[in-house]
């Protein structure tokens, strides 16, 4: 809820978040919602959809839809289009962590992660193109894997070098209709996506800390920290931004030696 008399910079304004049901993409809608929109979410769990539905209220819709099938994407945004109206915002956010080890990886486990990470988050915004508005925003999400270079992550680090190759091509495509592409890139935040790492609330404890050890601000991200990102870059605030990149990372791309870890 916003303060009486508070400027609120989505209104009137319709978006649509893939992966919107838990993490980044819940923290995204809710905000969004706060920010005057109405929201359109997608997902795979329906137990998970339909409580993040009632989180949103009546300007929170859902959708149940795998990123990775195009057809069920359709259907979806075709959905979210009946209810709200067309598009000015989409967050491509649906994704999945996978270790693809050299010496350990099937074909399959490969392109799962590139199927989810890459291919989805180009047919999510083919998809919805019909239903945009022009001068609207995308907003892919990508990751610092993408430059870091990670162990046992050449899948995921490749399909989010690629979200941001592809964000380029799409902002090059796209201008003629007013149509800003850009991407957030996370780096360690706290969501489930972490798994069996925090199970307990002492491994989380233990992760927190070695993520902090290796950031510079000393810290795991929170959602808020990608969410409010993500709301610039949907905003007018962020209307001659076209093509970008931005990393919520606390330092650890750009300077990686200011990290605790290193310090004296």
């Amino acid at each position: 809820m916003q303060p009486l008399g508070a400027i609120v910079r989505l209104a009137n304004k319709t978006a649509l978040i893939t992966g919107g049901n838990s993490g980044i993409g819940l923290a995204t809608a809710k905000l969004f919602v706060a920010e005057g929109a109405k929201v359109v979410i997608t997902g795979r769990n329906q137990a998970t959809l339909e409580a993040a539905a009632k989180e949103l209220g009546p300007n929170g819709f859902a959708v149940a839809a795998d990123a990775t099938d195009v057809a069920a994407t359709d259907a979806a945004i075709k959905k979210g289009a009946e209810k709200f109206g067309k598009y000015d915002v989409v967050f491509a956010n649906a994704g999945i962590a996978g270790g693809t080890p050299l010496g350990g990886t099937t074909l399959e486990a490969f392109e799962k992660v590139i199927r989810t990470n890459l291919t989805g988050v180009f047919f999510t915004v083919q998809s919805a193109l019909p239903f945009l508005n022009d001068k609207a925003s995308i907003i892919l999400n990508g990751s610092v894997i993408s430059v870091l270079g990670i162990p046992g992550y050449s899948a995921y680090g490749a399909a989010k070098a690629g979200v941001r190759s592809m964000a380029r091509t799409m902002a090059s495509e796209l201008s003629p209709r007013g149509i800003r592409v850009n991407v957030v890139a996370p780096g360690a935040i706290r969501t489930p996506i972490w798994g069996q790492a925090v199970a307990t609330p002492e491994a989380e404890k233990a992760f927190e800390a070695r993520i902090a050890l290796s950031t510079p601000l000393g810290r795991l991200g929170e959602t808020e920290h990608v969410s409010k990102t993500v709301l610039f870059l949907a905003s007018d605030d962020a209307a001659h931004v076209q093509g970008q990149e931005i990393f919520v990372d606390g330092g650890a791309t750009a300077s990686p030696s200011g990290a605790p870890i290193y310090r004296g």
